[in-house]
């Protein structure tokens, strides 16, 4: 022991290892997610599956971690860094080539890409954070281990941003496998370092607990599963946030990163040594699900930034809340492993409850109001006035008075729901709001009572709308997104919308019924293209459509076309199949649809198989990065004709797309145009952007004669270099002024 003494703590050295590895973990997830773009797409459950695999390895590193410190030391060491070095045999990271499944099936596929891919080294790195402070703590000067644990989440938020604003922005996708490798290696050296710090120290044993005088029990179930969902709800609430927002609140590029880097930073907050500011969350925790998680059930795209800041100051707080409720109930440090494990364990089920149950479940996100409700379950509620225990006051009395108050709380509900809702009148809204979370507040002490004050809250901001949405059978769920068709009899159309953004719409007056709208009016890029298409090849033109919708574009075909469409969501073609939408069984019912990710069937296609090629599959506001890289082009090229036009549609809020598709045809020396249409009547048609490209220039200059009172224009400057499967990044082309603007 006096040795032992002898030696420094090395406080700093384990620090700099846990916070190297967690960087690292948190770098490596994005990476791969990229990687993996051109055969997955970049739908939200994507994300949300490849979170699932993360966190399912990581309880794999964390059970490893448990049962090996149950070793010596010395062995511990010897199996650990021989873990890391038979994993470094997987470096540099490529991306795994399984047969994929048939569609449908990507749940299960999607995963096992991703566990392929990255699972041995994914695993020996998620080990090393609770191995290093439990080899942290065998030194009897070392003092508590959990701050290491805030440490190991500032790492990973550090790994998590440094990959969209570095990484991406400046190394192609080898030179990051290959930069993560350098840095895998290091990592082997630091934990080797750190093994040789803790030479011939042995085990300490049990020591009291820091709040008591007697050894701790050991922990029972009871704990443990106190301490699973107390890790559960935080980590489903990150995923059901991150659906929430890109469905119903606010799309826009890279805000998956968003909800894990504050999910991280509660981590950091919540297992600090200093408690002031965890204790400040704590404080207002219980205000903020009131008037935040109320929002939880709204939805149809009836959000913006004010909701989209309520979700995520929601998630923040209530994951430092129950965070900070974990840190209180820690075990001491022999048991340290066993806790983390448990805490692995809730986050791996929170995952699996968010990106896997809930989607097959339900029809919308209602995992998220559930989560929300759950988090008011687990979370500490101080009373904050007492008013309660005032003396003098009878316990019968304050009982009956909280009564009255929740009763007064669904009155106020009520009214916020029907007058309010129904004048619209935000002053009004405000301060009825404000009035039902101040009556929550005083209900802090009845825990029931709170609650029901927050499901009423919830109702009344849009909660009844929700469900009258799904009771109806207007929304519809799929592994792609979620799908709500609204009828609006008074001006005679029905319209398909996907997450923030109208995915197409058809008049239902059965007289119009054929007419094109909204993006793909007889003026828009496709329209115009479609529309010339006989006097371009005649009247036995191949014409593939990537992207049915609600299948508008079909309505252009004309006797003698043969058309092919390719759609990735089977819930997107029943639309068209079961009457929803009659554009394609009215105008195309002869054409064919080819199910599956567009780039991947497209490559599968005979070589000019096409005349005219239109690319129309963006989902909401996010942009399917792997169908406008270079690479994608060339398959696009591949499938048409040498003197065959691709139409691409680049409408967007948030991003300039127009420079990155110059920038492919500058490299790929192909004509390009752009037809920016704003049409007059904006009830039934929307403006758009859309981009001709094509080999042969004589094509475009046809197309331009055609539609003399619709111009087609040079595309403007491109940018420096095109995006390409290995390299790209869209900090550079984000729209500021639009997105500040929608703020």
């Amino acid at each position: 022991m006096k040795s032992a003494l002898r030696q420094p703590v090395g406080r700093g050295l384990f620090v700099a290892t846990i916070l190297v590895g967690s960087f690292m973990l948190f770098l490596v997830q994005p990476m791969v997610a990229r990687m993996a773009l051109p055969r997955l797409g970049g739908a939200p459950n994507v994300w949300n599956s490849a979170m699932l695999v993360y966190q399912a390895l990581l309880l794999a590193g964390y059970a490893y971690a448990h049962h090996l410190a149950r070793l010596t030391p010395g062995r511990q060491a010897l199996i650990h860094i021989a873990v890391l070095a038979g994993c470094a045999l997987t470096l540099p990271i490529v991306l795994a080539q399984p047969q994929t499944f048939a569609p449908g099936w990507e749940v299960l596929w999607v995963p096992l890409l991703l566990l392929l891919t990255v699972g041995p080294v994914f695993f020996a790195v998620a080990a090393q954070a609770p191995l290093m402070q439990r080899w942290y703590s065998l030194h009897p000067a070392s003092g508590e281990p959990w701050a290491l644990y805030a440490a190991s989440n500032l790492g990973s938020f550090a790994g998590l941003m440094a990959y969209p604003l570095l990484a991406e922005p400046l190394l192609s996708i080898e030179r990051q496998s290959l930069a993560w490798s350098l840095g895998y290696a290091l990592l082997i050296l630091l934990v080797v370092a750190c093994a040789w710090s803790r030479r011939g120290i042995a085990p300490i044993p049990p020591q009291p607990a820091a709040t008591g005088t007697q050894p701790q029990a050991r922990v029972g179930w009871r704990r443990s599963a106190h301490w699973i969902a107390l890790s559960a709800v935080p980590s489903g609430l990150m995923l059901s946030t991150t659906t929430h927002l890109t469905t119903d609140i606010f799309a826009m590029p890279l805000l998956w990163v968003i909800p894990l880097g504050l999910y991280l930073l509660s981590f950091v907050i919540a297992f600090a040594d200093n408690r002031d500011l965890a204790w400040a969350f704590g404080l207002v925790a219980p205000g903020v699900v009131l008037l935040c998680g109320g929002l939880a059930a709204m939805g149809g795209s009836s959000g913006g930034f004010l909701a989209a800041f309520a979700s995520l100051l929601l998630l923040l707080s209530v994951s430092i809340s129950l965070h900070s409720r974990l840190y209180e109930l820690r075990p001491t440090a022999e048991q340290l492993t066993a806790f983390y494990l448990a805490m692995s364990l809730g986050g791996a089920l929170g995952g699996a409850f968010a990106a896997l149950v809930a989607p097959a479940l339900f029809d919308w996100v209602w995992e998220h109001p559930l989560l929300v409700l759950a988090a008011a379950t687990l979370m500490p509620l101080p009373s904050l006035l007492r008013w309660h225990r005032m003396d003098g006051l009878d316990p019968h009395m304050a009982r009956l008075a909280a009564i009255v108050f929740a009763l007064v709380a669904g009155l106020v509900a009520w009214m916020l729901h029907t007058v309010v809702s129904e004048q619209e009148t935000g002053v009004h809204r405000t301060f009825l709001t404000m009035m039902l979370c101040g009556l929550g507040l005083l209900l802090t002490a009845w825990r029931a009572l709170f609650i029901a004050v927050l499901v009423a809250t919830m109702l009344a901001q849009g909660g009844v709308g929700t469900i009258e949405t799904s009771i109806e059978g207007a929304r519809s769920r799929s592994y792609f997104g979620i799908y709500t068709v609204r009828n609006h009899p008074e001006a005679q159309i029905r319209q398909l919308v996907h997450g923030t953004t109208l995915h197409g719409q058809q008049l239902t007056d059965p007289a119009r019924a054929r007419e094109p709208s909204t993006y793909y009016g007889a003026t828009s890029g496709a329209g115009l293209v479609l529309a010339a298409a006989p006097s371009l090849y005649g009247q036995n033109t191949r014409v593939g459509v990537v992207g049915l919708g609600a299948g508008t574009l079909s309505c252009y075909r004309r006797a003698g076309q043969r058309w092919t469409i390719f759609e990735i969501d089977p819930e997107v073609v029943a639309f068209s199949r079961n009457g929803t939408f009659t554009y394609l069984p009215t105008c195309a019912p002869e054409a064919r649809i080819v199910l599956g990710d567009a780039r991947i069937t497209l490559g599968e296609q005979k070589a000019a198989s096409f005349d005219v090629l239109a690319i129309d599959a963006f989902s909401s506001d996010a942009i399917p990065l792997h169908l406008i890289t270079k690479e994608a082009v060339e398959v696009y090229l591949r499938a048409i004709a040498w003197d065959g036009v691709v139409v691409l549609h680049i409408s967007n809020r948030f991003v300039d797309l127009e420079p990155v598709v110059a920038a492919i045809a500058r490299d790929l020396r192909l004509a390009a145009a752009v037809r920016n249409d704003e049409p007059a009547d904006t009830v039934n048609l929307t403006g758009s952007a859309w981009i001709a490209l094509s080999r042969d220039r004589t094509k475009l200059d046809v197309l331009a004669l055609a539609s003399p009172d619709a111009p087609w224009v040079p595309v403007e400057k491109p940018s420096e270099r095109p995006w390409t499967d290995d390299r790209a990044s869209m900090l550079p082309f984000i729209r500021w002024n639009s997105l500040l603007g929608s703020l």
